[in-house]
């Protein structure tokens, strides 16, 4: 009989799937990930031979080619990781990994797809259930906790300010995450906080912050500028007016898209903003003691040197 892990042993090592922005445009991401995850001693196994989710693009031609593009990703973590954990920090990946589980325990035409697919390209086809796909915040939390991440805490966020966003996918549809919603200790979609929790466990002050769950317009940055630019804004000037020093963000297109659309905004419409963009696992590095370097605080559009040398976050690399 196998014996079940509990969540803190089952999370400590896991197979992780970067996705394709954290090799481009979310590489400090990726890099803050690492270097958060091996400061904490936590094992990541990347995904063996991994392919892009099927995005927002695929999805939007075939539904059933991007749950096969997921499924895939998922075959490979179970058949050649040998893991039945799957880590993804982007939440369009995380999303879809999350939707791809839901429709082949529900809908038969996509499982004969995603079986008649697999069989064609000579792997094994992923059975719903064989895998749970967590989110970075997932990870941590469940796999360390508030009570031992404050124990590995060097260098508090004492008196940051700091507003968590976190984009529309990480909750939405509700239907794909059947673990949320289920009282104490897990998280919720209409008022998520599990990055609340963590941050505040590193000593940051959490803004009350009416937008976090709003979308950022990602999926329409390239076709419509403009509307991406004052969805970003509305995001940013609510933080500002809740005291935020930092938005707080735990995926590469929200990220980038606030990034990018704050300097346009400025440029754009004249709406100057001065709240910092960071991932939630650079602030957290940072108060574990991790150089500013190793979080890849540099490759940040968003430069929060002179918040961090006036909160004392900053030191030799």
């Amino acid at each position: 009989m196998t014996k079940l892990l509990s969540k803190d042993k089952k999370y400590k090592r896991v197979a992780y799937y970067p996705g394709c922005a954290l090799e481009g445009t979310g590489k400090a991401y990726d890099t803050s990930t690492r270097a958060v995850g091996k400061q904490l001693g936590l094992k990541l196994d990347e995904v063996k031979n991994w392919n892009c989710c099927g995005a927002m693009e695929v999805k939007n031609i075939d539904p059933k080619i991007q749950t096969y593009l997921s499924s895939r990703v998922l075959s490979n973590a179970v058949n050649k990781n040998k893991h039945d954990v799957v880590m993804a920090p982007c939440n369009g990946c995380y999303h879809n990994l999350k939707k791809a589980e839901y429709d082949l325990e529900n809908d038969p035409a996509t499982k004969e797809v995603v079986d008649r697919l697999s069989t064609k390209a000579g792997h094994k086809t992923y059975e719903a259930g064989q895998a749970e796909t967590i989110h970075a915040l997932d990870w941590i939390k469940d796999a360390i906790g508030e009570e031992e991440l404050s124990r590995r805490v060097k260098h508090s966020l004492k008196g940051l300010k700091v507003a968590n966003y976190y984009g529309c996918m990480y909750t939405r549809p509700r239907h794909i995450f059947p673990e949320k919603d289920q009282g104490p200790g897990s998280e919720s979609t209409s008022e998520p906080h599990f990055m609340d929790d963590l941050l505040a466990t590193a000593g940051a002050v959490n803004v009350d912050f009416p937008l976090k769950t709003a979308c950022c317009g990602g999926a329409h940055t390239l076709s419509d500028s403009d509307t991406s630019t004052k969805l970003v804004l509305n995001i940013i000037e609510a933080a500002e007016a809740a005291g935020a020093e930092v938005i707080a963000t735990e995926c590469p297109t929200c990220h980038s898209g606030l990034e990018m659309h704050q300097i346009r905004a400025e440029k754009v419409l004249g709406r100057k903003t001065n709240v910092v963009i960071m991932y939630f696992t650079q602030l957290l590095g940072l108060a574990l003691g991790v150089a500013p370097r190793k979080l890849g605080i540099h490759e940040n559009v968003s430069d929060a040197t002179d918040l961090m040398i006036d909160k004392r976050l900053l030191w030799a690399t």
